[in-house]
């Protein structure tokens, strides 16, 4: 079952897969669930000879190795997994630009990306320009002959803007199409069958699902750009530990009964939020447990909620609450992805929907 296809052949549903995908038993004792193989190192029968690529742990392991194939699967490509988001961000950013390379970002995007292109990635030549995704005419005019990526978001962060992945792709010439798909997760979208190279995780989120695991992934069906990805995965070594990776691993299994009620949660917690004075701009995609919100009094808002914890991150079982432009987005303060002070970001997780309603109702002073 680990390869995603039933014995007839055609490929099992995507709860399937989620299930099984990545799991082989364990040859020696015959454990469902695979060993967590806690080790830096490999014995050599002679030098220079090892089992498969396991000589040392940097380089590869079986734990990180089940992940990396689960991954693959749920996209529909090959993945190589980061100690972070940000280092699986870096790691496709340097494996695939030089210096004097451009790159298309979105004008809505995680502080983080934004920080490490324009704080870090600059000053080694990369240029980039911010563009509103959703016109299409505008990526198509921020193309230059350097353009090498254009990173797309979708649903952006924080806004919750959905792109069109098809158009952009369409539109992008010779460049290559990046697609942040931790908002919406393989179960509600796959950027590669759309046309996208690459896709990018944070892992954190609602991968892992449960807010106790730090990771990240790049996918991508081309197995040249894949063996690129390994390399710079090596050489710079921000990899996951073991044990990271299998929290990932476990918490893929039941990525498709948790997106599913995180969406019930969004759907009762969108019907108070249209429904109240003062709120504006209520945005969520039709699916994931993402909402976003203007209030005036935001931060006085997010400081009230009991159910909804005031906390970065996003994607757990757990709703969480929190005020963007003082909290993951200060880094782009002043520049064009500037985010608006009255702007809240609700991550629902999977609690009883009727009790965040009203956790969220006396948080607004809702009647």
């Amino acid at each position: 079952m680990s390869e995603g296809r039933s014995q007839g052949g055609a490929r099992d549903a995507f709860a399937t897969r989620a299930v099984h995908a990545g799991l082989t038993p364990d040859p020696s004792y015959g454990s469902v669930i695979p060993a967590i193989h806690q080790t830096s190192t490999y014995a050599q029968p002679r030098p220079g000879e090892f089992v498969g690529d396991y000589d040392y742990a940097r380089t590869a392991n079986p734990t990180r190795s089940a992940l990396e194939t689960a991954l693959g699967e749920l996209e529909g490509g090959l993945a190589v997994s980061f100690a972070s988001g940000l280092a699986a961000e870096h790691a496709l950013i340097t494996g695939m630009c030089a210096a004097g390379a451009h790159v298309v970002l979105p004008a809505d995007l995680y502080g983080g990306t934004f920080r490490l292109v324009d704080k870090v990635m600059s000053g080694w030549g990369l240029a980039y320009d911010l563009v509103d995704q959703t016109d299409l005419d505008a990526v198509a005019r921020a193309i230059r002959p350097e353009t090498r990526l254009i990173w797309v978001e979708s649903p952006t962060n924080p806004k919750l803007d959905v792109i069109d992945i098809r158009g952009v792709v369409a539109a992008r010439g010779d460049a290559l199409v990046v697609v942040d798909n931790t908002f919406a997760t393989p179960a509600n979208q796959r950027p590669l069958e759309l046309g996208a190279d690459f896709v990018v995780h944070s892992t954190t989120k609602y991968l892992g699902g449960h807010s106790d695991v730090v990771g990240g992934a790049v996918i991508t069906a081309t197995a040249q750009w894949h063996e690129r990805l390994r390399f710079v995965q090596n050489a710079a070594g921000a990899v996951p530990a073991p044990f990271d990776c299998f929290l990932v691993h476990r918490g893929l299994r039941t990525l498709h009964l948790r997106m599913e009620a995180h969406a019930r949660s969004a759907a009762a917690v969108v019907e108070l939020l249209r429904s109240t004075p003062e709120v504006s701009d209520v945005k969520w995609p039709g699916f994931s447990g993402m909402v976003s919100f203007r209030h005036p009094a935001a931060t006085e808002i997010a400081a009230r909620t009991r159910l909804f914890t005031l906390a970065e991150s996003l994607g757990g079982v757990e709703s969480l609450i929190e005020v963007p432009q003082a909290m993951t987005h200060q880094s782009v303060e002043g520049s064009a992805a500037a985010v608006p002070a009255d702007l809240v970001r609700l991550s629902c997780g999977v609690e009883d929907p009727a009790d965040l309603v009203a956790d969220l109702r006396q948080a607004l002073g809702a009647p």
